[in-house]
Protein backbone atom coordinates (compact mmCIF):
# COMPACT_ATOMS: atom_id res chain seq x y z
CA UNK A 1 0.00 0.00 0.00
CA UNK A 2 1.27 3.30 -0.65
CA UNK A 3 0.70 6.44 0.93
CA UNK A 4 -2.38 7.69 -1.66
CA UNK A 5 -4.21 5.24 0.49
CA UNK A 6 -4.57 7.17 2.97
CA UNK A 7 -2.04 4.56 5.16
CA UNK A 8 1.60 3.47 5.18
CA UNK A 9 3.73 0.75 6.97
CA UNK A 10 6.45 2.38 9.23
CA UNK A 11 8.57 2.04 12.40
CA UNK A 12 6.10 1.87 15.27
CA UNK A 13 7.76 2.68 18.83
CA UNK A 14 8.75 -0.56 20.35
CA UNK A 15 6.71 -2.49 18.64
CA UNK A 16 8.62 -3.11 15.12
CA UNK A 17 6.33 -2.15 12.28
CA UNK A 18 2.47 -0.64 11.90
CA UNK A 19 0.24 1.20 9.94
CA UNK A 20 -0.01 4.95 10.20
CA UNK A 21 -2.61 7.46 8.94
CA UNK A 22 -1.35 9.63 6.10
CA UNK A 23 -4.82 11.67 6.03
CA UNK A 24 -7.45 11.93 8.18
CA UNK A 25 -10.19 9.61 8.75
CA UNK A 26 -13.61 10.36 10.04
CA UNK A 27 -15.52 8.40 12.59
CA UNK A 28 -17.06 5.54 11.10
CA UNK A 29 -14.89 6.03 7.95
CA UNK A 30 -13.54 3.18 6.51
CA UNK A 31 -9.69 3.43 7.15
CA UNK A 32 -8.96 0.07 5.07
CA UNK A 33 -10.94 -1.93 3.12
CA UNK A 34 -10.45 -6.03 4.05
CA UNK A 35 -9.66 -8.63 1.21
CA UNK A 36 -9.35 -12.14 1.95
CA UNK A 37 -5.70 -13.48 0.80
CA UNK A 38 -5.90 -17.47 2.55
CA UNK A 39 -8.52 -19.26 3.92
CA UNK A 40 -6.70 -21.42 6.83
CA UNK A 41 -7.35 -24.92 8.42
CA UNK A 42 -6.40 -23.46 12.05
CA UNK A 43 -5.44 -20.19 13.95
CA UNK A 44 -2.55 -18.45 13.25
CA UNK A 45 -1.23 -15.32 15.46
CA UNK A 46 -1.99 -13.01 12.01
CA UNK A 47 -5.28 -15.13 10.98
CA UNK A 48 -8.72 -13.14 11.65
CA UNK A 49 -11.58 -14.87 12.70
CA UNK A 50 -14.72 -14.99 10.41
CA UNK A 51 -16.96 -17.85 11.64
CA UNK A 52 -16.49 -20.43 14.55
CA UNK A 53 -13.72 -22.50 13.34
CA UNK A 54 -12.84 -20.65 10.16
CA UNK A 55 -9.69 -18.31 10.11
CA UNK A 56 -8.21 -16.35 7.08
CA UNK A 57 -5.15 -14.25 6.30
CA UNK A 58 -6.06 -10.76 4.93
CA UNK A 59 -4.30 -9.57 1.86
CA UNK A 60 -2.26 -6.13 1.49
CA UNK A 61 -0.99 -4.21 5.56
CA UNK A 62 -4.31 -5.49 7.65
CA UNK A 63 -2.10 -7.83 9.03
CA UNK A 64 0.85 -5.15 10.01
CA UNK A 65 -1.90 -3.10 12.09
CA UNK A 66 -0.92 -2.99 15.81
CA UNK A 67 -3.52 -4.19 18.83
CA UNK A 68 -4.33 -1.71 21.46
CA UNK A 69 -6.79 -1.75 24.01
CA UNK A 70 -7.69 1.93 23.34
CA UNK A 71 -8.19 1.26 19.17
CA UNK A 72 -8.69 3.81 16.99
CA UNK A 73 -10.43 1.24 14.99
CA UNK A 74 -12.95 -1.50 15.15
CA UNK A 75 -13.65 -3.73 11.74
CA UNK A 76 -17.19 -4.72 10.14
CA UNK A 77 -17.55 -7.43 8.36
CA UNK A 78 -17.83 -6.59 4.32
CA UNK A 79 -19.77 -9.05 1.67
CA UNK A 80 -16.65 -11.11 1.04
CA UNK A 81 -17.04 -12.48 4.81
CA UNK A 82 -13.32 -9.86 5.16
CA UNK A 83 -13.04 -7.40 7.91
CA UNK A 84 -13.40 -3.59 6.78
CA UNK A 85 -11.11 -1.64 9.37
CA UNK A 86 -13.61 1.48 10.18
CA UNK A 87 -12.73 4.78 12.28
CA UNK A 88 -14.19 4.39 15.86
CA UNK A 89 -13.28 8.30 16.20
CA UNK A 90 -11.49 10.84 14.37
CA UNK A 91 -8.11 9.59 13.29
CA UNK A 92 -5.16 12.40 12.39
CA UNK A 93 -2.35 11.96 9.57
CA UNK A 94 0.53 10.36 11.35
CA UNK A 95 -1.32 8.47 14.00
CA UNK A 96 -0.93 4.77 14.30
CA UNK A 97 -3.67 3.00 13.18
CA UNK A 98 -4.24 0.20 16.04
CA UNK A 99 -7.59 -2.26 17.03
CA UNK A 100 -8.53 -4.56 19.45
CA UNK A 101 -7.60 -8.07 18.37
CA UNK A 102 -10.61 -9.28 20.72
CA UNK A 103 -12.71 -7.58 18.03
CA UNK A 104 -12.24 -10.34 15.52
CA UNK A 105 -11.01 -13.29 17.35
CA UNK A 106 -12.59 -14.91 20.19
CA UNK A 107 -9.67 -16.75 21.71
CA UNK A 108 -6.07 -15.60 21.58
CA UNK A 109 -3.57 -18.07 22.55
CA UNK A 110 -0.32 -16.63 20.47
CA UNK A 111 0.43 -13.32 22.85
CA UNK A 112 1.26 -14.56 25.72
CA UNK A 113 3.59 -11.68 26.82
CA UNK A 114 2.65 -8.45 28.00
CA UNK A 115 0.77 -5.86 26.05
CA UNK A 116 2.89 -3.34 24.46
CA UNK A 117 -0.20 -0.65 23.57
CA UNK A 118 0.94 1.83 26.34
CA UNK A 119 -2.91 2.69 26.52
CA UNK A 120 -4.22 4.21 29.67
CA UNK A 121 -7.17 1.78 29.44
CA UNK A 122 -4.19 -1.40 28.43
CA UNK A 123 -5.49 -4.91 30.25
CA UNK A 124 -2.15 -5.75 30.34
CA UNK A 125 -2.46 -9.07 28.58
CA UNK A 126 -3.83 -9.36 24.52
CA UNK A 127 -6.92 -11.29 25.39
CA UNK A 128 -9.99 -12.74 22.82
CA UNK A 129 -13.24 -12.00 22.68
CA UNK A 130 -14.26 -14.35 25.32
CA UNK A 131 -12.33 -12.99 28.36
CA UNK A 132 -13.47 -9.37 27.69
CA UNK A 133 -15.19 -7.74 30.38
CA UNK A 134 -18.68 -7.15 29.74
CA UNK A 135 -18.54 -3.44 30.25
CA UNK A 136 -15.88 -3.49 27.20
CA UNK A 137 -17.49 -5.66 24.85
CA UNK A 138 -20.86 -3.06 25.37
CA UNK A 139 -18.69 -0.58 23.91
CA UNK A 140 -17.11 -2.78 20.95
CA UNK A 141 -20.64 -4.23 20.25
CA UNK A 142 -20.76 -2.03 16.93
CA UNK A 143 -17.32 -2.92 16.00
CA UNK A 144 -16.70 -6.09 16.48
CA UNK A 145 -17.42 -9.34 13.75
CA UNK A 146 -21.10 -10.49 14.72
CA UNK A 147 -20.13 -13.87 15.30
CA UNK A 148 -18.40 -13.29 18.24
CA UNK A 149 -21.81 -12.18 19.86
CA UNK A 150 -23.39 -15.74 18.74
CA UNK A 151 -20.23 -17.71 20.17
CA UNK A 152 -20.93 -15.80 23.32
CA UNK A 153 -24.71 -16.59 23.63
CA UNK A 154 -23.80 -19.93 22.64
CA UNK A 155 -20.98 -20.17 25.57
CA UNK A 156 -23.59 -19.59 27.75
CA UNK A 157 -26.39 -21.65 26.98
Amino acid sequence: MNIEDGFELRNSFDKGEGVFATTSFDSNEIVMTGVIKKTLNENHSHASQIGEHDYVFHAGLITKVNHSCEPNCGIHVNKSGAHDFIAIKKISPEEEITFDYAMRNYNIDYFPMQCMCGSDQCRKNITGWKYLPDNIKAKYKNFSAPYLLELDAKEYM
